[in-house]
C-alpha cells in the first residue's frame, strides 16, 4: 500500500477542504443504492443475467474508486 499511497496521494492537491468534506460525506443517490442492493441480492442467489452481472460489476468498480477517493479526502482533512 505504500506504493499505492505514493502514487495516489498527489490527488489530494486537487481538493479544497470544503470539497474534501463533501466527498467524504458522499453516500450516493438512494435509488442507485437500492439498485445496487437489488443486484447484490440477486448475485448472492446466483440469479443475475449477463447484463445485470456487467452492471453490478460496474457498480462494484465505481464503489471501490469512490471509497479510495473518500479515504484520500479523509486523509487530507486529518492533516489540516
Amino acid at each position: 500500500t505504500v506504493a499505492f499511497d505514493r502514487g495516489t496521494d498527489p490527488i489530494l492537491n486537487f481538493f479544497s477542504e470544503e470539497q474534501a468534506r463533501a466527498l467524504a460525506a458522499y453516500r450516493g443517490d438512494p435509488s442507485l443504492r437500492a439498485r445496487i442492493e437489488e443486484l447484490a441480492c440477486k448475485s448472492t442467489e446466483g440469479e443475475l443475467t449477463d447484463q445485470e452481472r456487467a452492471e453490478y460489476e460496474g457498480y462494484v468498480q465505481a464503489n471501490k474508486f469512490i471509497a479510495i477517493l473518500q479515504a484520500k479526502a479523509k486523509k487530507l482533512l486529518q492533516t489540516e
